[in-house]
This record gives C-alpha cells, sequence and structure tokens, in this order.
C-alpha cells in the first residue's frame, strides 16, 4: 500500500491536543526513544506522525515514539500530517500497518496486533490474508489464524516470544492454561533459556503432576520446591534445570526414580573400567541394556573381552537383569 499524499493536510500541531492514552493504532512493541531524541534534537522532526481528527482531539495513527520523543525534549508543537475525522477505521489501520512494515520487518507481536486490527474488518482468515498480502505481512491464512492469538495474551508470554526464548507454538500451548499459570511458566521458561524440547518436557510433567495430585499448576509453579530451586542463587542456569527437569521426574514418577536410584548404586558396584558403560532400557520400558565400550587398540578390545567375561560371572549383573 503506498501512502498517498492528498489524503493528508500537513500542519503544525498542538502536542497537549492528542490523545496519548488512545492506543488503538499502535503497532511497534519497541518503547525505547534514546535514538530518535538524539535523532530530532540534532536534525528535527523529518517524518511527521499521521494523526486524525476526532471529538476528543487528535488521534495517533502512527508515529507514538516519535511523539514520546517530542514530549521528552519538551516540545510543544510539531509537524503532523492530518487525516480528515471522516476516513474509515480500516484505512486508518492500513496506514498504520503499512508505515511500520515500511520502516522494518514486523515481529512476531506486531504481526499479531496487526492481524487483529485488520480481523474486525474481514468475514474470515482467508479475506483476511488478501488483505495481509497487499500490506506486505504473512498471507498464509493458518498462520494468520495461529498468530493472530498472540497480542491477547498475557504480557509474560509476549516478552518471552520478543525474546526468542517462547516459540509460537509453545505461546499457543501456554495459551490454554489459566492466564497466571500461562504467565508463570512463560517467566520461568524466559530466565532459564530453556530449549523447546525441555519446554514441552516440564510442561507434560506439570500437567501430570498437578492431574495426579489433584493441585493447581500455579500451586506446583509458586509453593514447592520447583520454586526454591528457580530462586536459588547459589545455581547457575544449567544446575537450576537440571535440578528441576529431576525434581518433577521424581515426582512425577517416584517408582521409576527409586529403581533408577537402586540401579545405579548396582552399576556402581560392578567396578567397570572407564572405557565401559552399562546403559539400561530408558524408563524400564524395555528389557534390553546396551553395553558401550571404547577401544583403540586390539590389545584394549582383548582387554574388554576379559573384563566382559568377569562381568558375566558377577552375581550383581544377575541381580541387575532379574
Amino acid at each position: 500500500m503506498n501512502f498517498r499524499e492528498d489524503i493528508f493536510c500537513q500542519s503544525s500541531i498542538n502536542l497537549a491536543s492528542i490523545d496519548l492514552e488512545d492506543n488503538t493504532f499502535r503497532i511497534t512493541t519497541d518503547t525505547r526513544i534514546e535514538d530518535l531524541i538524539l535523532s530530532i534534537k540534532n536534525v528535527g522532526l523529518l517524518n511527521p506522525p499521521i494523526l486524525i481528527k476526532k471529538a476528543s482531539g487528535l488521534q495517533i495513527i502512527s508515529g507514538f515514539r516519535r511523539i514520546s520523543a517530542c514530549l521528552s525534549l519538551g516540545m510543544a508543537q510539531i509537524p503532523a500530517r492530518i487525516l480528515d475525522s471522516d476516513r474509515k477505521k480500516l484505512e486508518c489501520a492500513k496506514l498504520a500497518i503499512t508505515e511500520n512494515s515500511l520502516q522494518r520487518t514486523l515481529n512476531l507481536i506486531e504481526q499479531s496486533r496487526s492481524f487483529y486490527m485488520l480481523s474486525g474488518f474481514y468475514k474470515d482468515n482467508d479475506h483476511l490474508a488478501g488483505a495481509a498480502s497487499a500490506l506486505g505481512l504473512p498471507d498464509n491464512p493458518s498462520i494468520i489464524k495461529k498468530v493472530k492469538k498472540i497480542c491477547n495474551l498475557s504480557r509474560e508470554i509476549q516478552n518471552g516470544v520478543l525474546s526468542n526464548t517462547i516459540s509460537l507454538a509453545m505461546a499457543l500451548e501456554l495459551e490454554m492454561l489459566e492466564k497466571d499459570e500461562g504467565a508463570a511458566l512463560a517467566i520461568l521458561f524466559d530466565n532459564l533459556k530453556l530449549s523447546l524440547n525441555k519446554q514441552r518436557e516440564i510442561i507434560t510433567y506439570i500437567k501430570e503432576i498437578a492431574i495426579i495430585d489433584n493441585i493447581s499448576i500455579l500451586n506446583l509453579l509458586t509453593k514447592s520446591h520447583l520454586r526454591e530451586i528457580a530462586d536459588d542463587n547459589d545455581l547457575d542456569k544449567n544446575q537450576k534445570i537440571n535440578k528441576i527437569r529431576l525434581y518433577l521426574k521424581q515426582r512425577r514418577f517416584p517408582e521409576i526414580t527409586r529403581a533408577e536410584k537402586e540401579l545405579e548404586i548396582k552399576i556402581k558396584n560392578l567396578k567397570l573400567s572407564s572405557n565401559m558403560k552399562l546403559i539400561p532400557p530408558k524408563n524400564f520400558e524395555a528389557s534390553t541394556y546396551f553395553l558401550n565400550l571404547q577401544f583403540a587398540s586390539m590389545e584394549q578390545l582383548r582387554e574388554n573381552k576379559t573384563e566382559i567375561e568377569k562381568i558375566i560371572q558377577n552375581p550383581i549383573l544377575k541381580d541387575i537383569l532379574v
């Protein structure tokens, strides 16, 4: 969408006449204005904001950060591009999206705000996709359906999406929880910078424990040993992750965890050499064990063979395989 200059009336306006509380057309998620303050101070306001006349004053279509910067500089008047009050809301929305998308690639939250802003004017995502394409937005209806929801999620989830620690898929999964629960998990994931697989593992454990123990997810996140681990300043990030995963596994599968500890002691008592490792079936869901050997010569392989023969005769191994 290209701007037609004839739809604007450029003039100098009083900053006091702008409704600063109306965020209807806000797209950008970046609230930093230091760079703009410096630029405007040195060379002036080169790209005037777009405003529209309303009964209560002037409404911002585009230029929220620029106006904030001008206010910080103590300016009383600024140049602006003014739309007539009879301009339709859809046209204003398209102007807001276009001016932002022309400056940079919109992040996921900004895309979500754009889709949500437009969605009220189109009967379904297929029709919305056509309008999105013309504005430089993703035009896949299934993607639009997912992304459109993000801007209405909790601020904590949105922050995780912006910092790239929470994926679109995980954000939508957190959306299905109670708001406080999703927010608490988002903070945990963001603080620990967990991979998607570890996020899925932890959320699965937490959901299952909450059902089995008949407690809320929020209770588990805020009033259990998990909270103590997350708040322990003596642990680094990786230590916290490992301890939280172990705690949740032990609480979800107490019998398996107990059996694993007992097995670990038995394997240790076998006194295997450093180049030999006995690997049990995961979660004891199978009966096959693996023996991992490392050797760099025929001599080492023969030594392994001798040790294997001794292990076979060891009653501890028989106890393990029972």
